[in-house]
């Protein structure tokens, strides 16, 4: 089963793997499901059902003009969990992926879903506003989108380091080799312009404050002090104080890209979580 057709016909490309409680992992910004190299063999192995696809505009799916705001993102995953008909799934979001779990239970409840975990999440804003003065700039989302523009795969080589080292970019301080890191961010460039500039401006510019909040179900909240991508103290903390009763593990030194760079703890983390 190798594709799934949303509701507007967009297909998407997705694995299904092992048996037990469904895992769905739902990626990075302008990665696709191969980032998930070291967790979903991993979680399929421990007697668990591990779904992952590749978002639209992203990897091996389809690649439409539109539909990379939140609701179209998240009518998506309704329509994945649907037709594989899952149930009691643990939903892992990472990055904006966290976003669209976030606006998949705002939209269509958690008749499905019976866990959150948030990791390296964007949830839950992070423009700066009057209500929100620690924000980022719009002019950060603006260079993003000349960046995209002008040279991609020059930006994107040039974020490798700090993605997985963080602000120090230094890659001695991380347990990937070179070619692993450059591999991983090289997915990216399989992410059309179109869709990177829309999910970026998607994951920048909404206020997910409200609907967070809103959240239910039981939730883990997984975050590095290092993450450029999603700036620890807009994200983490702030996510964690807004989900009632959910759990905050913060991982010291850890950037965006710890799911690479801690990868044994964070399978431990999920697994442990998963099977509770």
């Amino acid at each position: 089963m190798p594709y799934v057709t949303t509701r507007d016909g967009t297909r998407l490309h997705c694995t299904d793997w092992g048996e037990g409680r469904p895992v769905v992992l739902l990626n990075a910004a302008m990665a696709d499901s191969r980032m998930w190299e070291f967790q979903a063999p991993f979680l399929a192995g421990q007697g668990l059902r591990c779904v992952t696809y590749d978002r639209r505009g992203t990897g091996r799916s389809d690649v439409p003009w539109s539909g990379y705001d939140y609701d179209t993102l998240a009518s998506d995953l309704a329509d994945l969990l649907d037709h594989l008909d899952l149930r009691d799934v643990l939903l892992v979001g990472y990055a904006v992926g966290g976003g669209e779990a976030v606006r998949y239970l705002s939209r269509y409840g958690a008749a499905r879903v019976g866990k959150l975990a948030l990791v390296a999440s964007t949830t839950p804003f992070l423009l700066r506003s009057p209500d929100n003065p620690d924000g980022l700039e719009m002019a950060l989302l603006e260079e993003i989108e000349k960046a995209v523009r002008t040279d991609r795969a020059a930006w994107l080589r040039s974020l490798t380091w700090p993605f997985f080292a963080g602000p120090e970019a230094d890659p001695a301080s991380t347990p990937l080799s070179p070619r692993l890191a450059e591999w991983l961010m090289d997915l990216a460039m399989d992410t059309s312009p179109r869709a990177a500039t829309e999910i970026y401006r998607t994951l920048f510019t909404t206020d997910q404050r409200a609907e967070t909040a809103a959240v239910r179900v039981p939730t883990l909240v997984i975050h590095g002090t290092a993450d450029l991508g999603a700036p620890y103290p807009l994200c983490g903390p702030r996510t964690a104080e807004l989900v009632p009763g959910s759990t905050l593990l913060t991982y010291e030194g850890a950037a965006h890209g710890l799911f690479a760079t801690h990868a044994d703890r964070l399978n431990a983390d999920l697994l442990d979580f998963a099977k509770q």
